[in-house]
């Protein structure tokens, strides 16, 4: 068993079947903002991904411009997209 906490969590969320078991998880570990939050980061990625730009990602999500520009630059420094545009295919 890993000692690390999020590889842990890495663990648990790969052990779920289905996203009826992954809802479960992240609602029993995160608060309702963490998942908003969480939720706009996704949502951040996607509409960056669709060429729109960062002030009108902030007026559309009603977040600070600093959380869209946090989020362009996690996107910039982890390549999710593929990740991301497959989670779009399924959907």
């Amino acid at each position: 068993m890993t000692t690390d906490p999020y590889q842990s969590l890495v663990k648990h969320l790969t052990n779920c079947t289905d996203s009826s078991d992954i809802d479960k998880l992240l609602s029993a570990l995160l608060t309702d903002k963490e998942q908003h939050d969480i939720a706009n980061r996704i949502r951040i990625f996607d509409l960056l991904d669709r060429g729109i730009t960062q002030r009108d990602i902030s007026e559309q999500l009603r977040v600070g411009i600093a959380t869209v520009s946090r989020g362009a630059k996690a996107k910039q420094s982890h390549d999710v997209s593929a990740l991301l545009a497959t989670h779009r295919s399924r959907s």
